[in-house]
């Protein structure tokens, strides 16, 4: 049974209504009693939280400018978008893969990175080499899986994150892309991925690799290493499974607390779950190969993880952590305030994103070996 004089308690105990001296304190906003009344009486059956239409601003504190733009843009044009029809899905997803192809001179330009187009294992993939690579690195080699919904970024543009890692963190970095629906749907993706991995590993020893990815890429990087496991072989050394989407289907507290808040994906309604059910074609959602949430983590290698505050994937990243964590594996959390999904890799020139950046690179110097 709740005890009711502990809950009615908490708040002395915990100090709430106590100022620290110098400290200001927020006024109740205009029709705070009103509110507090509704909200109380909306609120009394046991499950369920229901809560008032807001807004808020964007935050400022511990946040630079240059996110603070990120945060506080409006919703993408293609989040509700719904093609029929595989031309359909092609003209959405070539003309965003336009957008990002644009930028990319710059990028390698201010990174100091080449980006050379390769095979390995009949896979396409773009090997992306920093200029000036620290000596601790020359035998180190990371894979990236990109993210995108499984259907984004095709090609070139699948490498800004794998350019930011290898300017930031001085790695050479094999960036793979995977084929991807409407033509390719699963396994097609984890097929390439996991073909790559095999070659990668017979010229360069696990100890020294790492697999890293952001959404798809996180989830990517996830099963890879689950597949990996599975079928005997070589684990890399340490995995950046960044903002994941480790539960393909709906599951968790932030598709809801954040759906609307977040200005990235902004709700699985939209574009997202039909790309998802596009992607998986009918197999389970909850195969650990879709959804690695439900694979055995334990044996798995060290992770960092990433996400932010109004990410609708931060309970996917969390629910990873926290299992990570349950199964023995050393695992990191950084979660950043007032982000989005992604947003800590949007821009090249906020210092959040070297800082995420720096922070992956240092935990894979700390994991791989020399």
């Amino acid at each position: 049974m709740i005890n009711k004089l502990a809950i009615l308690l908490a708040p002395v105990l915990l100090g709430l209504p106590f100022a620290t001296p110098g400290q200001a304190q927020r006024a109740a906003p205009v029709g705070y009693e009103q509110t507090a009344a509704a909200e109380a009486a909306s609120n009394t059956a046991v499950g369920v939280r229901n809560t008032p239409a807001k807004s808020f601003p964007v935050p400022t504190n511990e946040v630079s400018a240059n996110v603070q733009a990120l945060i506080g843009a409006p919703f993408p044009p293609h989040m509700d978008a719904n093609p029929k029809t595989s031309a359909e899905w092609h003209e959405l997803v070539n003309r965003r893969a336009a957008l990002t192809i644009a930028s990319l001179p710059a990028m390698r330009e201010k990174m100091g990175v080449t980006v050379e187009a390769s095979t390995i294992a009949g896979v396409k993939v773009f090997v992306v080499t920093p200029k000036s690579m620290p000596a601790a690195n020359q035998n180190r080699v990371l894979v990236h899986v990109h993210g995108g919904g499984y259907v984004f970024s095709p090609g070139e543009a699948a490498t800004p994150e794998a350019i930011l890692m290898a300017g930031f963190g001085g790695f050479k970095v094999i960036s793979v892309d995977y084929r991807m629906p409407p033509d390719f749907p699963y396994p097609a993706a984890m097929d390439d991925a996991m073909a790559v991995w095999k070659e990668v590993v017979k010229t360069t020893p696990a100890a020294r690799t790492a697999i890293f990815g952001t959404s798809t890429g996180g989830a990517m990087t996830l099963a890879m290493v689950l597949r990996a496991k599975a079928e005997g072989l070589p684990l890399p050394a340490a995995m950046a499974p960044g903002t994941p989407w480790s539960d393909l289907d709906s599951v968790g507290d932030t598709y809801m607390t954040n759906e609307w808040v977040d200005n990235v994906l902004v709700t699985w309604d939209g574009w997202l779950g039909r790309a998802a059910k596009l992607y998986a074609n009918g197999h389970d959602f909850k195969d650990p190969q879709l959804s690695p949430i439900y694979g055995d983590f334990a044996g798995l290698p060290p992770a960092i993880l990433t996400s932010g505050t109004r990410d609708l994937f931060l309970s996917n990243t969390v629910r990873t952590h926290r299992k990570l964590r349950r199964a023995g594996v050393d695992a990191e959390l950084n979660v950043y305030e007032g982000q989005s999904h992604a947003q800590y890799a949007a821009d090249m020139n906020a210092p959040e994103t070297r800082e995420t950046f720096l922070d992956i690179a240092h935990f894979f110097d700390t994991h791989l070996a020399r």
